[in-house]
């Protein structure tokens, strides 16, 4: 008997000290793991771990890159969002150093005040934001190899998505220093309104324009050209409206050459409205007919898509928000999985598109990048000023989809088999004055055209919000339009390499469940809809037929025939209305399950998981002890 208390305070000694050595290895393994660099990306597309396209342009890096990364760690007013994505940065630089295997070399620089470090900064163009207390915080790169360098001013945090593609393209770019040349055709001011004209406010470059200056040379090329310089590249036209034979045969020149080309047409544009004219002005409309016929293409500029299963959510005038069929919110299941320029996009918005078909005839390749669902149809433009419940109510669905963006590929022939237009002059003789070099009747290797029915899509309002903060432009993408731009340039002037990178960002992961629910939802809203719509126009029919038949003598402005056939009508609206709200009724009720479904899912599955383990675990070592 003596020896139990013994043991019992054995048993005791040997459980604390088993507590404290589990403390103390617990300890030492987070001591440990503070020391490691140890990332688990685990995002579905990778969008924190290098890329293959990106480990593939680092192992052909040829001349040595050194990235310096010019960060105020020192300054203890930093704004706690700016020093968690810095600390992020500078991990994947170290990312970018372990794959370059020597190649690639890192450099810290802290650019406090009147310090040779921040001298440097200035040099090399860094953009400092000044906080309220006064001091200036820097967080850019340099990119430097050999004599060449390209800079990245400010390390937009709204841009976090797209640190890859934006580090390893000024990679790129420092290993030559050679730019290709775009040269931009448009009738829309894409290169900005410049101050000294007085008839318009002045007004910045585009973003997209912006944006292509980082990679390219960019040309703005006149649209009365007579001939497009060698030099350029590729060649992007939009909107063009109302451009001359001269025009016209500059680009179907240039095609020839064995260059390539994006079209972006317009049946609707809405963003192409004269300045300071009162009053409802047509939107314009524009097309290539002349040149899109030797493309073996053609589109309708009188007609423009509704797509009912892919509407743009607008806030109209009076704070509704409706879900618009004419504005064409894309969605990647309708994009072509096989082209890279739109395999890895996923949302593209069109405000108000036209329709490209291959022409019966044709011999050359058409391949649709982007098109509409099958729950689509095509209406007359004028129509689009009608608004949303006019055009539901008169749709009639197509049963096919419709494209909305082309690759054409092919060794075309000229629009002009007569020769170079001709110009009269004061004797009234034919001449071809302005038309330079011997004529092109047949391109000698394939040429690429991207044709695209929406020239809308360009403008900054629909694809990105800016917002200034301590005096800096933040940007933020809402979908792919700038990626779709900066994805046909990169394939059509042969650095598709980088597409990779680029197209691994996501901005939004949509409920495609929410998405089948809201569309069942306003189809069966929409067949209500056109029900009640029917009964008003049978009840109106009926109120006339009842109007010819009244005797001119009756003094009664209404008859008892109509005030039954109106009070039959009023007991049907209200009917139907009832059964609308019962819809959404319902749709509310489905989302919101689905919400708390997932809320519980997200809440107790892991305390669930945990739990079962820990009782699998505790029964575990009770079958042991009892084995003992």
């Amino acid at each position: 008997m003596a020896g139990t208390p013994r043991k019992d305070l054995q048993k005791r000694l040997t459980s604390l000290v088993g507590l404290v050595i589990v403390f103390v290895i617990i300890i030492l393994i987070n001591v440990l793991l503070s020391f490691a660099n140890v990332r688990w990306d685990v995002t579905e597309d990778h969008i924190y771990s290098l890329s293959p396209e990106t480990q593939k342009i680092l192992a052909s890096v040829s001349v040595p890159v050194t990235i310096k990364f010019f960060y105020s760690r020192s300054n203890k007013n930093l704004p706690n969002e700016l020093k968690l994505y810095a600390r992020r940065v500078r991990e994947f630089l170290t990312e970018y150093q372990r794959a370059g295997k020597g190649k690639i070399r890192v450099q810290d620089f802290d650019p406090r005040p009147d310090t040779d470090e921040e001298d440097w900064a200035q040099r090399y163009g860094l953009k400092p934001i000044e906080l309220r207390s006064g001091d200036k915080i820097y967080c850019g790169l340099v990119f430097a190899a050999a004599d060449q360098e390209e800079v990245i001013p400010f390390v937009d945090p709204a841009r976090e998505e797209l640190l890859e593609y934006d580090i390893t393209r000024n990679i790129s770019r420092v290993q030559s220093a050679k730019k290709k040349t775009i040269g931009i055709m448009s009738t829309l001011p894409v290169f900005g309104v410049p101050t000294n004209r007085a008839t318009q406010m002045p007004s910045p470059p585009w973003l997209f324009v912006s944006e292509l200056k980082k990679t390219y040379k960019v040309k703005n090329i006149s649209i009365s050209t007579t001939k497009i310089d060698d030099d350029v590249d590729l060649l992007i036209i939009i909107h063009p409206k109302n451009l001359g034979e001269k025009a016209l045969y500059a680009i179907d020149q240039f095609v020839l050459s064995g260059k390539n080309a994006i079209v972006f047409v317009d049946p609707y544009c809405i963003i192409d409205r004269p300045q300071r004219v009162s009053g409802f002005v047509p939107p314009s409309w524009s097309n290539l007919e002349r040149l899109f016929k030797a493309w073996g293409v053609k589109m309708d500029p009188s007609k423009v898509v509704v797509d009912m299963d892919q509407p743009t959510a607008l806030r109209t005038m009076d704070n509704r928000i409706i879900r618009n069929p004419l504005w064409i919110t894309a969605r990647h299941e309708t994009f072509s999985k096989v082209d890279v320029v739109t395999s890895k996009l996923h949302k593209l918005l069109f405000p108000i598109a036209g329709a490209l078909e291959k022409d019966a005839g044709s011999k050359y390749g058409f391949e649709p990048l982007v098109q509409t669902s099958k729950d689509a149809a095509l209406i007359e433009s004028f129509k689009a000023s009608f608004g949303v419940e006019a055009i539901r109510r008169e749709f009639s669905r197509a049963s096919r989809p419709f494209t909305l963006i082309a690759r054409i590929t092919g060794k075309f022939k000229t629009a002009f088999p007569s020769g170079p237009p001709t110009q009269k002059d004061g004797k009234g003789k034919a001449s071809k004055a302005g038309v330079k070099g011997a004529q092109i009747r047949e391109a000698s290797k394939e040429c690429n055209i991207i044709a695209v029915c929406d020239a809308d899509m360009l403008a900054d309002k629909f694809y990105v919000q800016k917002q200034s903060v301590l005096g800096l432009v933040f940007t933020k993408m809402f979908n792919d339009n700038l990626n779709f731009v900066s994805n046909a340039c990169e394939v059509l002037t042969g650095s598709d390499i980088l597409i990779g990178i680029r197209s691994r960002s996501r901005y939004e992961r949509p409920f495609t469940k929410v998405l089948e629910l809201e569309r069942r939802a306003r189809q069966r809203w929409l067949s209500k809809e056109q029900e009640l719509a029917r009964q008003a126009e049978e009840t109106n029919q009926k109120l006339r037929e009842l109007e010819k038949q009244k005797d001119p003598s009756q003094k009664v402005l209404i008859s008892p025939e109509q005030r039954r056939e109106i009070a039959k009508f009023r007991d049907r609206r209200r009917r139907i209305n009832k059964e609308l709200r019962e819809v959404r009724k319902n749709l509310r009720a489905d989302i919101d399950t689905l919400g708390m479904r997932l809320k519980a899912i997200n809440i107790f599955l892991m305390p669930l998981c945990v739990a079962i383990a820990g009782i699998v675990f505790a029964f575990y070592r009770k079958r042991r002890t009892w084995r003992k």
